[in-house]
């Protein structure tokens, strides 16, 4: 069987050899990668390793690859939102598995670990300010993964239709399908033990609307955040709102990779309480995953 080569206008490869939007060359990326959306929380992550092998930025998509107590860690900005995330788990997969000279896949597969660190807004009473949530479950409302062939076999296909069937939105054409990815389950043992809460996570595609938030222009349906927060499915409740997690764990699983998210609830949308000055505690998740990944 003749081998595939991606093609030039496929696979964009810079003049240095580095990967088109990331800018890292395959032999710096580590095997354990922890995301952040914000290119800024890069170096806080990397303030933890003992040493820094390099430090890489183009755009929003930053890259610190160092070592913490003996693991080889990774850590990449992605920007907000699952279309970032399209990008960077592609990017990252093609440094791991494509061979960059011959433009065919690497002889052995090699699979990453991925764990996202990220912010969001909790959606029940028992997810006040300061909770984390370890995403067991995503439904993303981004609609990335239907793109994808495959999708349907490593989705919860009854989920997705509890759930429509709960939000009255089946036959329509005017919301991307939601659909249903868990995280990896072994890496949620590892990761969550008994100090996160283990929830379902909506990841939206953007902050104001898609959450319900109503600013100067109304939205479609008042109503959707208290029918979200109502929805329950064989004991599983929607914990939080936030943008990247499915189309992280969909894609990593599409691609053989174990990916995970875990997120501190910043503002509760039952308590319409907020807390912006999250940093020591963001510090303390970011400690919490170095030490568990």
């Amino acid at each position: 069987m003749k081998k595939k080569i991606f093609e030039e206008s496929e696979l964009i490869i810079n003049s240095d050899g580095s990967i088109f939007h990331l800018h890292l060359l395959p032999e710096q990326l580590a095997d354990n990668v922890i995301l952040v959306g914000d290119p800024g929380r890069v170096p806080l992550v990397a303030a933890n390793f003992e040493s820094i092998e390099c430090d890489i930025q183009n755009r929003e998509f930053r890259t610190i690859t160092g070592m913490f107590q003996g693991k080889r860690i990774s850590c990449v900005s992605t920007g907000i939102g699952c279309d970032n995330i399209d990008i960077v788990l592609n990017e990252l997969d093609a440094c791991a598995n494509i061979d960059f000279n011959t433009r065919q896949l690497c002889p052995t597969p090699r699979q990453l670990t991925i764990v996202r660190i990220g912010t969001c807004g909790g959606l029940q009473p028992y997810t006040p300010e300061g909770t984390y949530i370890a995403s067991a479950k995503s439904l993303g409302f981004d609609g990335l993964l239907n793109f994808y062939a495959g999708r349907n076999e490593v989705c919860d296909l009854e989920f997705e239709e509890a759930f429509l069937q709960h939000m009255k939105w089946t036959g329509s054409t005017c919301i991307a399908h939601p659909y249903a990815i868990d995280a990896d389950a072994d890496l949620i043992e590892r990761i969550a033990k008994d100090d996160m809460v283990r929830g379902v996570t909506i990841a939206c595609g953007g902050f104001f609307g898609p959450q319900g938030r109503e600013l100067r222009l109304p939205l479609a349906d008042p109503n959707q955040n208290q029918k979200i927060m109502d929805f329950e499915y064989n004991e599983w409740r929607i914990t939080n709102f936030e943008m990247e997690s499915s189309a992280l764990a969909g894609l990593a699983k599409l691609m053989g990779h174990r990916a995970m998210t875990c997120c501190m609830v910043i503002a509760n949308r039952v308590s319409h309480r907020a807390t912006p000055n999250y940093k020591n505690n963001i510090e303390d998740l970011i400690r919490l995953v170095l030490e568990r990944i």
